[in-house]
């Protein structure tokens, strides 16, 4: 790779397609990079960026740093840990051996698997494809555990296959990066070969991927951008085997690649035109209700137009990828960092590409009593409260005494929430106000009930000596642990795999996390601390302290 030098605020190639007017291309050109250069610094970690349209790429674009240590500029051609768009991929080759006739989304998992304990249910191919199985999430047990040890599938099935599961097949809708775990192992017992040579031979070889392959730690990967994560500073990521995420997040690639991807399948060079709408489809569960889920693709809409999509996280890489049928548009964003997520400005960008920008959204005037008229507490069908307050003349919406969020009028009923895509609906009828919180595609109603608008928390000054009892770990489950530290005269908690947040006193012994909706209070006893109850989500959980 040869070192080049690079001025302006971004590394950046930018193709313009000649089919396009040069003025409305160059307009759309100037509204991304702008877009991407304030989310991807200069010198911090970056991105890189590629808006395909009718299958030619209109705009690719690189910002920030591939190397933080080198200093080296991102550049459009570099290679990414994908995450979880993996699942496409994973998804796609299921369906090639279905046309095959080698298997049936709706085979039992144990025609392939036959020791599989399924505990007396009846768990299907569909249900790992579309995340309703049931099955324990591999990776919400203790993966650090495992994190640098590299394991077969086999080995990685046995790690959680005798986990109880969280619900029956078909019942709930949970993302699941064990079911693809099976869907790797279900495609290697098939097909005679290994999921990477799958892969490989059977997808990335006829699209001409020759910059995507199964990622390995251990060799030289031409034009890799090497991944980070933040806390409070940059640093190198977490070693992570590569053995782990297999067929649920296994592979590399860049943006150019996943454009080939995506012609190959809108150019049925996989998989017929109907096998591909049964991965694009909004699939339900057993009540019918929608899980708003395919088969590797989540289903979606930006502005009112559909859309398929997904995204990736993985230890120092984040991924988002859209396609909108309709408009045969494609975005696809890839990071170097577990830090800066790219889904929202991925959403945003399409809406741009679209025509359709979420920042043109307009708010009206409305009076203060049109306002006042909806303050209340709502309790809606999901099981979630949220608090309608006005403060400093505009309305603020407060999920389960959560972080306040302002909402803006767009009509008289209808409130979009600022630097969101989520809007609340009020419907005033007979029966009282209902509300409708609609996050995109998804949408979940609300009653106003009768009962006081919970009262915002205070925070109080605690001696640090007091605080640095609490600090230590707690068990919060068999491998899931919360560890308490304290820095600045602040506690800092952080649960296993999660990110860490300050907790903030409101007493000497009952703490709260101001970005959700969660408190921690610190069981004293006779002068010592020896557990603590976590409160989130409605419940209560006894927390053994370990050391």
């Amino acid at each position: 790779m040869k070192l080049h030098q690079f001025k302006g605020i971004s590394v950046a190639i930018l193709v313009l397609s000649l089919c396009f007017n040069s003025i409305t291309a160059q307009s759309l050109g100037d509204q991304l990079t702008k877009l991407f250069s304030e989310s991807y610094k200069e010198k911090e970690t970056g991105a890189t960026v590629m808006v395909a349209k009718e299958g030619k790429i209109i705009y690719k674009n690189a910002f920030g740093l591939a190397n933080l240590e080198l200093n080296f500029p991102m550049q459009p051609d570099n290679v990414f840990e994908i995450g979880s768009i993996t699942k496409q991929f994973t998804a796609v080759a299921i369906l090639i051996l279905q046309e095959q006739g080698k298997l049936n989304v709706d085979d039992p998992i144990t025609k392939f698997i036959p020791d599989y304990p399924t505990q007396g249910k009846t768990i299907t191919i569909h249900h790992l494809l579309n995340h309703t199985s049931g099955i324990k999430s591999y990776t919400s047990m203790n993966l650090q555990e495992i994190a640098r040890t590299d394991m077969t599938p086999k080995e990685l099935i046995d790690f959680f296959k005798n986990e109880p599961m969280d619900f029956d097949p078909g019942e709930q809708w949970s993302y699941n990066n064990s079911g693809y775990i099976l869907l790797g192992y279900i495609i290697e017992e098939v097909s005679g070969i290994s999921y990477e040579d799958f892969i490989e031979t059977k997808i990335f070889k006829p699209l001409g991927m020759d910059n995507s392959r199964y990622g390995h730690k251990n060799e030289l990967i031409k034009n890799r951008a090497y991944g980070y994560q933040k806390s409070d500073n940059y640093r190198n990521a977490e070693y992570l085997s590569m053995t782990l995420p297999y067929a649920a997040g296994s592979l590399m690639s860049t943006v150019e690649d996943l454009q080939k991807w995506q012609l190959g399948l809108t150019q049925n060079k996989l998989i017929k035109k109907e096998t591909l709408a049964l991965a694009h489809r909004n699939t339900t569960l057993n009540n019918n209700k929608p899980t708003y889920y395919g088969y590797g693709w989540s289903v979606n809409e930006i502005q009112g137009i559909p859309t398929v999509e997904h995204g990736g996280g993985i230890f120092g890489y984040t991924s988002y990828q859209i396609y909108v049928p309709s408009k045969d548009l494609q975005i696809a964003v890839l990071t170097n960092c577990n830090c800066n997520s790219p889904t929202d400005i991925t959403i945003e960008a399409a809406a741009i590409a679209l025509g359709k920008p979420y920042s043109t959204t307009e708010k009206i005037s409305l009076k203060e009593e049109q306002l006042k008229e909806y303050i209340g507490l709502y309790r809606f069908e999901d099981g979630a409260e949220r608090a309608i307050g006005f403060e400093n003349g505009t309305l603020y919406s407060q999920r389960d005494g959560g972080k306040k969020f302002i909402i803006l009028p767009k009509s008289a009923s209808t409130f979009y929430y600022d630097d969101s895509f989520s809007e609340i609906i009020f419907n005033k009828s007979s029966k009282g106000i209902t509300a409708t919180f609609k996050d995109r595609i998804n949408a979940t109603e609300g009653q106003r009930v009768s009962k006081e608008l919970p009262k915002e928390k205070k925070e109080i000054k605690v001696d640090a000596e007091i605080l640095k009892r609490y600090t230590g770990t707690y068990e919060i489950q068999p491998g899931f642990d919360m560890v308490v530290t304290l820095k600045d005269g602040q506690l800092i908690s952080q649960a296993t795999g999660q990110p860490s947040f300050i907790i903030h006193p409101e007493s000497e012994t009952k703490f709260f996390v101001k970005e959700f909706p969660a408190a921690v209070e610190f069981v004293v006893e006779n002068g010592m601390v020896d557990k603590a109850i976590l409160f989130q989500g409605g419940r209560q959980t006894t927390m053994t302290k370990k050391n």
